[in-house]
């Protein structure tokens, strides 16, 4: 979880004489290795009134794993992974092989579990992250989302523990509504996941592309970026993913490009992709020294392509998934104003994801819709000097990014955001994070848990409580009041 919305409370020093407080850290942990143990947990949580949060490996951007006082469930040692050579679902319309895996599995993991039988996987960059857990349950991009849609898309079956104690199995033909919620809606909120099973596909050869991009003013690097854009259609429906960060600090911004994915791509095609991009740079007098490795498979191009990120600092981040429809016409007004509004923003760190998510497998779930024709998702930060800044130097911070928040709302208006990375005080998250699929979520909600026991900040139903905190910014380090 990061520091900030704990709390900051017990930030790492060398002073022995230190204070640390749990601050938004909870009270009691389970380490969750059987069903029963959750089940106990959560009715203990029921009938007592304690708050109950769920924490997996912990990566996510807002502290929804954390809780002040809290009694958390910690489905970190739920990492067994079976493979299915097959599974079939007739209501899904899939035939094929899957894996089985606890919730806690990390993606390296399954990847090198995929990688043993000739498959791959559908997950995030990080390696890190538990890929079965929160990370699914919100949705999920991925490198192979342009190929194979969504990770929640992939999902066969799920088992789960629900508020009422129960363990269940929620699939197409088994509490369909429940399974529909738990692919896309978020995790913390319907009960503690325990097992899911997801399609696995053939393996294939990547090949990825790595560079750095700087020049020789701000307005020269700008164009090239604006160049980079006329490109993301074309690029996402090619199959590619890119992931890039933006540094933008003085004298001239920096683009460090992390990954040009290209499944089942030769480095001559892809070559051939980067051709007129690279040639607009050229023009510019953009030099470019990319370097080209094809893998034979995927994951040897995971591990060398993506590192392991480092936990959350002192930035409050925000986000947005900017439609196709932006980037059309690069002589539009919209692709100008969308391209101005994201250049602008308030923020000496922006991170892009040019990719595709489409329903590929015309499944039905609780992924966000805007997803569906995204083609570029991208993330700011804006920090302070450090955790102890002022009430004041927290709110301009604040501040900065509510202003960049609205500016990119504003060209992209019926879009949304992706929960698992999106600000902690988005504007009208209901429909930012759940757009059309709010209501029917909300529905199942009060069908599943009626307590409200399973609560997390922007989660489905949670305007029924609010963490009273006292802080500047809003964190876990408070506690749970109800409305």
């Amino acid at each position: 979880m990061s520091p900030l919305y704990q709390g900051n409370t017990c930030p790492p020093t060398t002073n022995p004489n230190a204070t640390c407080t749990l601050g938004g850290f909870p009270s009691y942990v389970v380490n969750a290795t059987t069903v029963k143990q959750i089940q106990l947990a959560i009715n203990f949580a029921r009938n007592t009134g304690i708050r109950l949060t769920v924490k997996n490996t912990g990566h996510e951007f807002s502290g929804k794993t954390g809780g002040a006082g809290a009694l958390s469930v910690w489905t970190h040692y739920l990492n067994d992974i079976l493979y299915l050579p097959k599974f079939d679902d007739e209501v899904q319309k899939y035939s094929g092989p899957a894996f089985k895996g606890g919730s806690g599995v990390i993606a390296r993991d399954l990847y090198k579990a995929a990688e043993d039988k000739g498959k791959i996987v559908v997950g995030g960059e990080g390696q890190d992250v538990g890929v079965l857990g929160g990370y699914i349950a919100g949705g999920g991009h991925s490198p192979m989302s342009p190929t194979y849609g969504m990770a929640a898309d992939q999902v066969l079956s799920i088992n789960i523990v629900t508020p009422d104690g129960e363990f269940v199995t929620a699939s197409s033909t088994e509490n369909k509504d429940l399974f529909w919620a738990l692919r896309g809606s978020g995790g913390s909120t319907w009960g503690v996941v325990t097992s899911v099973t997801v399609r696995a596909h053939p393996g294939s050869p990547i090949t990825v592309v790595k560079f750095e991009l700087t020049a020789s003013t701000s307005k020269t690097f700008w164009a090239g970026m604006k160049a980079y854009w006329k490109h993301f259609i074309e690029y996402s429906d090619a199959g590619i993913y890119s992931y890039f960060y933006l540094f933008d600090v003085p004298p001239v911004p920096t683009m460090q490009m992390i990954g040009f994915w290209a499944p089942n791509k030769t480095k001559e095609e892809t070559a051939a992709l980067l051709k007129p991009w690279f040639a607009d740079l050229e023009a510019l007098k953009m030099s470019v020294n990319a370097s080209y490795i094809t893998y034979p498979t995927a994951y040897p191009a995971f591990i060398n392509t993506f590192p392991v990120e480092a936990v959350g600092g002192d930035q409050i981040v925000g986000s947005r998934l900017f439609p196709r429809e932006n980037f059309r016409d690069p002589n539009s007004a919209i692709f100008n104003q969308t391209f101005d509004a994201w250049s602008t923003t308030n923020s000496s760190l922006l991170i892009g994801f040019n990719i595709a998510a489409r329903n590929v497998h015309n499944v039905s779930n609780a992924v966000l819709p805007a997803w569906r024709e995204t083609v570029m998702h991208t993330i700011m930060g804006v920090g302070f000097p450090n955790s102890a800044s002022s009430a004041a130097e927290k709110r301009v911070a604040r501040d900065g990014v509510t202003k960049s928040m609205k500016k990119w709302r504003e060209v992209s208006p019926g879009a949304g955001a992706y929960l698992a990375e999106g600000d902690i005080e988005e504007e009208n998250w209901q429909m930012n994070f759940y757009g059309s699929n709010y209501r029917r979520l909300v529905s199942i909600k009060k069908s599943i848990d009626p307590w409200d026991l399973f609560w997390s900040r922007t989660g489905v139903g949670s305007e029924v409580a609010k963490v009273k905190s006292g802080d500047a910014l809003q964190n876990e380090n408070g506690p749970l009041c109800w409305t």
